[in-house]
């Protein structure tokens, strides 16, 4: 799952960086309102992480430019403005959700998984597909009783294609889904292939077989039965 901390703060925005990592995500910053709005028009985010007043512009004009695209990106309100007229104006706006600085790491790990349970997996924390069982709290993948021991790199791929299920998605867009903005700085996408292989071996192990499919010179398919 891949977020953008939208935060002037560098030492608040690394705290936060430091322990969503930890928790599995992979982050990337932005700390004034251009460099923002070029993340949000070039790449795409489970959930965006808010502040409203930024160096050369303000939070709330994001969150505009975010959804006049109709992006269902889930979005965040992070601010030491808890007036409740900043609030019920970033919730007309179309935030998802509303937290006042200082807060608890924890309990921002938590909202930001709230929002992307709802929006991308129907509010359930137990996912099932093809016979594998997700547990989003756990983060563990199953099929019947056996625990699949997957890399941190594969669960996020695995959850990517399954949240895309039966589209094909390119191997640029898992690039830039694992890596974030440092594909473009990539010579190729060798590496999506090396999981993508790796990802199947294990599936088909535990007998979950022909689940991904490799649509030759576009990219792969979760095919679901």
């Amino acid at each position: 799952m891949k977020l953008l901390i939208i935060e002037d703060e560098q030492e608040l925005s690394n705290s936060v960086v430091t322990y969503l990592s930890s928790e599995n995500y992979l982050c990337e910053q932005a700390f004034t309102y251009q460099e923002a709005m070029e993340k949000i028009d070039v790449y795409d985010y489970d959930c965006v992480l808010l502040d409203l007043m930024l160096p050369g512009g303000n939070g709330l004009d994001i969150l505009r430019s975010i959804r006049s695209k109709r992006n269902p990106v889930g979005v965040i309100i992070v601010s030491a403005k808890d007036s409740l007229d900043n609030k019920v104006q970033g919730l007309a706006i179309g935030a998802d959700d509303y937290l006042a600085k200082p807060f608890h790491l924890p309990e921002l790990s938590m909202r930001i998984y709230a929002i992307i349970r709802r929006k991308e997996f129907s509010a359930n924390n137990i996912l099932q597909s093809n016979g594998l069982s997700i547990d989003l709290l756990s983060k563990t993948v199953s099929i019947d009783t056996e625990v699949l021991p997957l890399t941190r790199t594969e669960y996020g791929l695995l959850l990517f294609l399954i949240g895309n299920k039966n589209r094909v998605i390119s191997k640029g867009a898992m690039a830039e889904h694992l890596s974030g903005d440092m594909a473009d700085m990539l010579d190729n996408h060798d590496f999506v292939y090396a999981h993508i292989k790796n990802l199947k071996a294990k599936l088909a192990g535990a007998g979950c077989k022909d689940c991904i499919k490799n649509i030759y010179g576009t990219g792969y398919q979760w095919v679901e039965e």
